[in-house]
């Protein structure tokens, strides 16, 4: 149940800060206000709450980790709201990422 409560968590901080950096970028580069601007800023500030749920207390693992949610996640918002086409190596290296996700996070640790 922790591993599933962590990967939801991922989740929801990934949507948060990609989302919130989409706003953001939409408001200044796209010209859509402060609205946009504003809205992005509050995402991002949540985005920084929700890591605070990981159960892990590690906050050096818990960002390591979110590094490898973030390239996946970037990938994947850019297919779904901006309609990029990953190449073979975009799709590789967010694999990669994914695998280091999971010994970084969910890897056995002794002692």
């Amino acid at each position: 149940m922790t591993v599933l409560k962590s990967i939801v968590l991922f989740g929801v901080a990934a949507l948060l800060e990609i989302g919130g950096a989409w706003l953001v970028w939409q408001g200044i580069r796209e010209h859509r206000g402060w609205l946009w601007i504003g809205g992005g800023a509050i995402a991002l500030g949540l985005y920084g709450i929700v890591a605070t749920f990981q159960p892990d207390a590690n906050f050096g693992r818990i960002l390591a980790t979110y590094g490898g949610v973030f390239i996946a996640g970037s990938l994947l918002w850019a297919v779904l709201l901006d309609g990029f086409r990953p190449d073979r190596w975009d799709i590789a290296g967010a694999a990669i990422a994914l695998a280091g996700v999971g010994l970084i996070m969910y890897g056995p640790r002794g002692g």
